[in-house]
């Protein structure tokens, strides 16, 4: 069985893969990647299933052995992905040498990068997920972060796929300068124009459940009475102080903060990839415009798994 090692284990290094679905009635997080469209595609360069798991780098990325030779894609932010010293391109599959080292250097762009391996990473599933959700020492690998020394088992590569870069148009969209779509929460104040007309700031109190955000205070939204709820990503909600906080992938399942708007699913990405110190603006858009774009995005992709495939 192919093997990785990890030599050096960076900053925050873990195993993610879409998320652990169908359980948030009992408290269990979804999880999964950030920036679960970039692992999507670094997957299909490989060969894998759209949702097989693969590695989520932060920041300061590890650096990595394979006891065979192995088809490998990273994706995402450009951490300055290297095998053997020299320097390899985002959103291509590329042939790794058995005892090879792929390491990362300096953060170019973006906050998270996601490396797909051929065959997957063959760690148990727990509730039908290779998560790792590290709060509840839950999946992943012993359910933490990975560590120096540690030896990850990969799963068998199945079809090569018949493309070896990804396709422009299926990238994700990263521009700083465009605001970031939201739709109005059902708690959205009539204020929430005052929201978009404003710049927020993302702090420095950031992780895998949410960000922070620092700007002008809203009046918050009369909460007496009000019930906890259910959250999604993206869930932007106002605390007590008046301040925004943009829920992610690790959120809790229900929130008692008023829910004031929800980032739209293909602007998910550009969020995930932001990092403390940037400078965020929103703008709304009809929730059937946010369907028609989340539809005409899986569209594209589809056809692109079935290209790979050696499809018609």
């Amino acid at each position: 069985m192919a093997e990785m090692k990890i030599r050096k284990q960076g900053l925050l290094t873990t195993i993610q893969d879409q998320g652990r679905t169908g359980a948030q009635q009992y408290g269990i997080v979804v999880g999964g990647a950030m920036d679960p469209w970039a692992l999507r595609l670094c997957n299909v360069l490989t060969g894998n299933d759209p949702g097989a798991a693969g590695l989520e780098v932060t920041m300061m990325g590890p650096e990595l052995s394979f006891s065979e030779p192995v088809r490998i894609a990273v994706g995402g932010a450009d951490l300055s992905a290297a095998v053997d010293g020299e320097k390899i391109p985002l959103w291509t599959a590329v042939l790794v040498p058995a005892g090879s080292v792929l390491s990362f250097g300096e953060p170019k762009f973006g906050v998270r990068a996601y490396i797909a391996v051929a065959g997957g990473v063959d760690v148990p599933e727990v509730m039908g997920s290779r998560a790792t959700y590290i709060r509840a020492k839950l999946g992943g690998f012993r359910g933490r972060e990975l560590r120096n020394g540690d030896v990850i088992p990969l799963g068998t590569p199945g079809r090569t796929t018949g493309r070896r870069r990804m396709h422009h148009e299926l990238l994700p969209d990263y521009h700083k300068g465009r605001p970031v779509r939201i739709i109005p929460g059902p708690d959205a104040p009539g204020s929430l124009s005052l929201f978009m007309s404003e710049t927020y700031r993302i702090t420095n109190d950031v992780d895998r459940m949410g960000s922070r955000l620092e700007g002008p205070e809203m009046d918050v939204p009369e909460a007496e009475g009000m019930l906890s709820d259910a959250v999604a990503m993206g869930t932007i909600q106002i605390t007590a102080g008046g301040q925004p906080i943009l829920l992610m992938a690790d959120r809790q399942t229900t929130g008692g903060y008023p829910r004031i708007a929800t980032v739209i699913h293909e602007d998910l990405p550009k969020v995930a990839q932001m990092r403390p110190g940037e400078v965020i603006r929103f703008s709304t858009v009809p929730v059937e415009v946010a369907q028609q774009l989340r539809r005409h995005r899986e569209k594209q992709f589809r056809r692109y798994v079935k290209l790979a495939a050696g499809g018609p």
